[in-house]
Formats: C-alpha cells, structure tokens, sequence
C-alpha cells in the first residue's frame, strides 16, 4: 500500500497566515524538461513497485530469515502502515523544507532504507528497517506529481498527468513479476538492493534540475495531536485490514479492538483538524467540490481496480497452475495501450471534456471485468490476455481526467497538500479493495464449494466413477479423493472470481454518477493555458 498526503494549504485567518504564491518559475524545456520528467518518474515507479514487489517473495523471506510465512506478512504491513501515516504529510512539510528538498532527501532516504532491508539479517531488523522506508517514502508520490504538474506549459499539464498516472498504475502490475523472477533467480535481498542505483540517479538528477526552482517555505507549528491521532487511527486501520482476513475478520477480539480504536480516532481527529489553526491535514479541501467527488470517484475505482489487479494472478497461479512469471506476462500487456494512448489524452484533456473521458475509461473496465466473468477452467492463454489489452485503454483514460477534475481550481500553494490528500485516500481505498476482494473471493469460493459437493454421493453417479477412475490408474482412495476436492476446488475459487468480476463491473457503472456530479475545468483550445487542477 502507499499513502497520499493531505496537508497544506493556507492557513485559516488572518490572512497574514496565509502562504505567499510560489515564485513563478517558467516550464522547462528540451532536454531538462526529459531528464526533469525521467527522474520524477523513475522515483515514483521505484516507490510503487516496492509496496507490491515483496509480496511474492514472502515465502522466500520467511524461510531464510527462519519464520513462518504468516509472521513474513510483517514485511508488507510494516511498510503499508508507515507510509499510509506518512503520505498525509507531505503537505506541511513541503511548507516547511520546499517541495524541491524535500523530494530529493525522501529518495535518498529511501535509498538508503531499501540497502538497509537487504542488509537484514532477522525478521525483526528487516520489520525496523521496513518501517523507516515506509515513513520517508511518503512525500515521493505526491511531491513527484506537483513537480511534475510546475515542470510543464499549462497546455501540456494532461501530458505531465498522464506520464505520471501511467507509472502509479503499472508499476502494481510489473511488481509482482519482477520480484518472483529476482526472488527464483538470485535472490530476495536484491528485491531491495535495485532500488539504490534507480533511486541515486533519480536523486542526482532531481537535485540537479530542480533545485533553483524550490518552493517558498516558512516555519509553522507542529499539530502533535491531529499527528499523534494520525498515526493512531491510521496505523489501526491499516493493522486491521492486513490482518483482517488471517484472524477471520470479527471473529477476533483483536480486530475488533483495532476497528474501535480506529473510527474514534478517526472521529477525534476529524474534529481536531477542523478547528486547529495549523492543521497537520488540510481537511478543508474537501470544501471543494470538485476535489470532493472527484476524490471519491478516484478512489472507489482505484480500489476496485486494485482489488482485481490483485486477485486475477492469485486465481492463475493457485488454480491455473500459471508460475509467477507466467502469471506476470499475462498482465503485462495491460501497458501497450496505456502507453501509446497517453499522448492523446494528455494533449486532449484540456480540450475534450474530462468526464466524458473518465466515464468511457469506467465502461471499458466494465466491459473488461465483465469479459474475465465469462472465464472457467479451460480458458486459455490468449482469452486471459485480450482484456488485459483492453484495461490499458480504460488506465490512459482513467487517471488523468480524473486527476485534472480532482485538482482543479486549486491555489498552487495548496496543490502539494490537494496531490497528497488525493492520493492518501486513494491508497487507503486501495488497501480495502484488495482486503475485500480478497476475503469475499475465499467466502463465495466456500459458497460454490458446498453447491457443488451438494448432488455428490459417495458410491455413486459421476463420483463413484469417476473415484474408480482415479483409483484405476494407482492413486489411494485418501490420493483420489484429495483429487476430485481439488478439482472442486479449482471450479468453486474459479466461480468465486468470475463473482468478482462481475460485482466489479457493475460497480464501474455505478461509478459513473459521481464523474458527472463534479464541474467542468475550463475548456483550454490547444497552446493555451489549462488549468489542470491548478497545476502552477
């Protein structure tokens, strides 16, 4: 999981209070603006890649540092739960060290916490070490999309937009891939140790592009209370949903005291921020209506767009028989149109109307979802791969229109804390759609299983012929028996997906309505300035 980042914006009254404009800095050019955009990107895919390229290397971890693969979870929650506390403040401390500075010590720091992790040589140093790159990852997203956004012409801001949301969206995919093929080929330190030269370069050249551009700073006061509840309902949040599913949700007393913990701070902390002078999370923001519904649109689709992202390689390589590198290379396609669609969307999003792109991105993820709930246990390579081409399509049309909505009309001195905010609800929303998607798949997969062992009787029918049949070519009664439940199985997790992706497509639909309840940005004609949420 990664976070977003919530706070900056003006403080309340008086007006003295209130942040000057950043100095004016003209977009860059040729070469700068390239490298300037190479290594923004670079820094974000770095990040994003490493909240998903452990996850299949667990096992591996597990085993080498001597515990079990359930206690190796550690190695993910650590992180999610750092950086999802981190991400909301990116906007205070942009005001407070310069977006420029800040960025550049984030990736170094992480840089230094990915060599840290490979170093670790118990599961409670690699947890520590974990945590630390978690909390310094948290401003890199978001400040790499403000950078991003001040880097550009107003008119070619959709660009910016859409080189970044392409980087955020495939990065979740390719994760998983590299980190089984570096995990069954070298080993899992390395899932670590790739960081540091991505992660020095993008620094050099960051520091080297960037730094005469700094933002204007000023000392403010620390909120240590909507910080301290910050972390409280965050961390509680983020505890609740990774472990939700391994202690059967609220079965467990744990669970339960966890989601307490989380909705009364997070109530307090809603309060708190509303009436502090110096929040630590501009919560006004959300006064906006545009960053209000664009926001939920956003996230809703991220986390059903997460939460499938994640389920379809479970389902092939636990019951397709797919390797982790197969299972990969059928969700790589999913950036052929997502890269050659970007510059099109990019020049048109501010001539074109961006909720009309945004609904069409959400009827091709229905259509998408609704193609993978027609698959069964005989569906071939090439019959997985066809929606997966398709979802590119929906991906460039998908994160910067909706982006362009959430942020526009925004002050430019509130766009770190508007880009932060965004994205911590985004990734937040994220983590619940893979909690959930996850636990319903397991829950209706139990459904179909019972329907299906229904009509069976031992000794007869299909079941006892088919028990013969196995026994025949030399298994055991316990070995043929163990095969016919897991081909039932095999069929009931199968069914349970399809429901999914079903559920999913319908809810894409849904999602249309709250595209259409926020205003149009101003129509830009081309070479003219667009304000793309408020970019400069």
């Amino acid at each position: 999981m990664t976070a977003a980042n919530p706070t900056a914006g003006p403080a309340q009254p008086p007006a003295p209070a209130t942040p000057a404009a950043p100095a004016a800095h003209p977009p860059l050019q040729g070469t700068a603006l390239l490298l300037g955009t190479l290594s923004l990107s670079l820094a974000t895919f770095m990040n994003v890649l490493d909240s998903s390229i452990a996850n299949v290397s667990i096992p591996a971890i597990a085993g080498d540092l001597g515990v079990s693969p359930g206690q190796g979870t550690w190695v993910i929650t650590s992180f999610g739960v750092a950086n999802a506390i981190s991400v909301p403040l990116t906007g205070w401390l942009t005001q407070r060290f310069g977006a420029v500075r800040l960025f550049t010590m984030s990736v170094l720091l992480f840089v230094l916490t990915s060599w840290l992790c490979g170093f670790a040589s118990s599961l409670e140093m690699l947890v520590v070490f974990r945590v630390l790159q978690g909390l310094v990852a948290g401003p890199m997203i978001p400040l790499s999309q403000t950078l991003l956004l001040a880097s550009y012409p107003r008119a070619l801001a959709g660009t910016a937009l859409a080189l970044w949301g392409v980087t955020t969206l495939v990065a979740p995919v390719v994760g998983p891939l590299l980190g089984g093929w570096i995990t069954d080929n070298i080993s899992w330190p390395w899932i670590f140790y790739i960081n540091v030269p991505v992660g020095l370069l993008a620094a050099a050249l960051t520091w080297g592009i960037y730094q005469k551009r700094e933002t204007p700073t000023r000392k403010l006061p620390i909120d240590t209370v909507g910080l301290s509840l910050l972390v409280l309902w965050v961390g509680a949040l983020q505890l609740m949903l990774d472990k939700g599913k391994e202690l059967d949700w609220f079965a467990s007393s744990e669970i339960i005291l966890m989601a307490v913990v989380a909705v009364v701070a997070f109530a307090v902390f809603l309060v708190w921020e509303l009436t502090d002078k110096h929040p630590v999370v501009d919560l006004k923001l959300f006064k906006g209506r545009n960053f209000t519904f664009g926001v939920l649109a956003l996230s809703v689709a991220y986390a059903l767009f997460f939460g499938n992202v994640v389920l379809l390689p479970l389902w092939l390589q636990q019951w397709m028989g797919y390797t982790a590198t197969s299972a990969g290379m059928a969700l790589a396609p999913v950036g052929v149109f997502a890269i050659l669609l970007t510059p099109l969307v990019g020049k048109k999003v501010g001539q074109w109307d961006p909720r009309r792109m945004a609904t069409g991105a959400f009827m091709v993820f229905s259509m998408v979802l609704w193609l993978r709930s027609q698959f069964t246990v005989q569906t071939d390579f090439v019959h997985i791969l066809i929606p997966t081409l398709l979802q590119g399509a929906a991906m460039a049309f998908f994160f910067i229109p909706l982006t362009t909505l959430t942020l526009s009309g925004i002050a430019p001195e509130r766009i770190p804390a508007a880009a932060g905010l965004s994205n911590f609800v985004r990734i937040t929303a994220g983590a619940m759609g893979t909690s959930i998607a996850t636990t319903l798949w397991e829950s209706r997969a139990a459904m179909h299983h019972a329907h299906l062992t229904e009509g069976l009787v031992q000794g007869q029918g299909v079941f006892a012929a088919t028990l013969d049949q196995l026994m025949a070519s030399g298994l055991t009664q316990m070995q043929a028996l163990a095969q016919i439940n897991r081909l039932i199985d095999q069929q009931a997790f199968t069914r349970a997906a399809d429901d999914i992706f079903l559920g999913s497509a319908g809810l894409f639909l849904l999602l249309i309505g709250l595209i259409w309840l926020t205003r149009r940005p101003a129509r830009v004609a081309a070479g003219t300035a667009v304000d793309a949420g408020g970019a400069h």
